[in-house]
């Protein structure tokens, strides 16, 4: 068994699942014109593909024991090119919606899979190779954003775009071939797929749980509308969401730093204080403070996802790959309706600085240089900062709640939380 293939075959698969949030991101101001929809409504198509990785982990948890790592694995083969061929060659709003669905499986089948077999494969030092494991999610969004700066700038469509995800598909499909892969560690070390269950039902695991839903909609729900009202601010939406995510892809490279010095526990308390605060000072800010809030706010969210799934497997390592399942299906799960709610808050803010009579169809058809585009692209820049503003009151929340986890936590190491 090659771990280091098996390990940097994971991270190539991440960077696909990665790369379609990015490309996803800058190809939704398309969507609303190509396939005449609302904001709202092309949130609810992207939100399938959180669905689907919802789905794919819920249902993959359980199975993945019984029908093995390698096994998941070729489901997310199958579904990343299925994924990818049918939101490239979308006729209509149901078909794109399809791709979305089906491509999200794909990275669900990734999360299944990657998750229970890089804790499988390093035991000693989970939550730092689970960091570095998904350092590649801010990473790929990095590679997608550039994908995305380069192909605009050569005049390419978000198709070609999308038709880039194949060459990693290739290779990680690649590496993954007549590759062994291990035993869960659940299974490895006779714990019952009762007892799995119902470690799964310990109150401080459902704690986890819930905070799993704040962490992802705090993470997912502004980043998914960042490059879209950024744009209207006359600054580049997708270098802010470069910064950010380049920031979170050097963040988890070093997070083995701060787990050995801070513990996870305080990792996940300074997050909370940092994103509350990053939303908070990005819904007033313009100009180049806009690029402080999103990096303060990237700093916050950097070490939520694979902290989180380190901490719960090291503190309920009886939950096994059904409890990182169930971590992952619910921080998507949250995601996929923040999501379209983040748009929701955008037209709704939007409708209420319109003046009697005035469409949004209008504006739109104004042209670029008037006093009506202008003053549209205020409004969207207004009322898109407000609807980021919302968002802070999740890690607020979550502040207080990892707060007491970690004054908690503090006299009990994740060891002896173990046993």
């Amino acid at each position: 068994m090659n771990s280091d293939r098996l390990f940097r075959a994971s991270q190539i698969a991440l960077i696909v699942t990665a790369m379609s949030f990015a490309l996803r991101t800058t190809s939704t101001a398309s969507w609303v014109v190509q396939f005449h929809e609302t904001n709202e409504r092309i949130g609810w198509a992207n939100g399938a593909a959180l669905w689907g990785f919802t789905a794919a982990m819920v249902l993959g948890g359980p199975l993945v024991d019984a029908i093995g790592l390698g096994r998941m694995v070729a489901v997310a083969i199958l579904g990343h090119i299925v994924g990818i061929l049918l939101t490239i060659f979308a006729w209509d709003y149901n078909s794109l919606f399809a791709g979305s669905l089906i491509f999200g499986i794909a990275n669900g089948s990734v999360e299944a899979a990657c998750n229970p077999l890089i804790a499988t494969l390093y035991p000693k030092d989970k939550t730092t190779k689970l960091n570095h494991f998904h350092a590649w999610f801010p990473g790929g969004i990095v590679i997608g954003t550039l994908v995305n700066l380069a192909f605009v700038k050569g005049g390419f469509g978000w198709k070609v775009q999308f038709a880039t995800m194949l060459v990693p598909t290739a290779i990680y499909a690649f590496m993954f071939l007549g590759q062994k892969f291990p035993r869960t560690e659940r299974v490895e070390q006779g714990v019952s797929t009762g007892s799995m269950f119902k470690a799964c039902l310990n109150p401080l695991f459902l704690v986890m749980v819930a905070c799993m839903l704040f962490t992802a909609a705090t993470e997912f729900g502004p980043q998914s509308w960042i490059p879209a009202i950024m744009d209207n601010a006359g600054v580049s939406g997708t270098l802010v969401l470069t910064l950010i995510t380049g920031l979170m892809w050097g963040g988890r490279q070093i997070a083995g730093v701060f787990v050995h010095r801070v513990s996870a526990p305080g990792m996940l308390l300074l997050s909370a204080i940092l994103a509350a605060v990053g939303l908070y000072l990005m819904s007033h800010a313009s100009g180049p403070m806009l690029f402080v809030s999103a990096a303060i706010f990237a700093l916050g969210v950097c070490f939520f996802w694979p902290t989180m799934l380190g901490t719960v497997s090291e503190r309920f390592p009886n939950t096994g790959a059904l409890g990182l399942a169930i971590m992952g299906g619910a921080g998507m799960l949250s995601a996929s309706f923040v999501v379209p709610y983040v748009g929701r808050f955008y037209d709704t803010g939007i409708a209420a600085q319109l003046k009697t009579g005035e469409t949004t169809e209008a504006f739109i058809a104004a042209a670029p240089g008037t006093e009506a585009a202008t003053r549209w692209a205020n409004i969207q820049v207004s009322a898109g900062l407000e609807a980021l503003g919302k968002c802070a009151i999740l890690p607020a929340a979550l502040a207080v709640v990892f707060l007491i986890l970690f004054i908690a936590w503090r006299k009990k190491p994740a060891t002896a939380a173990a046993h």
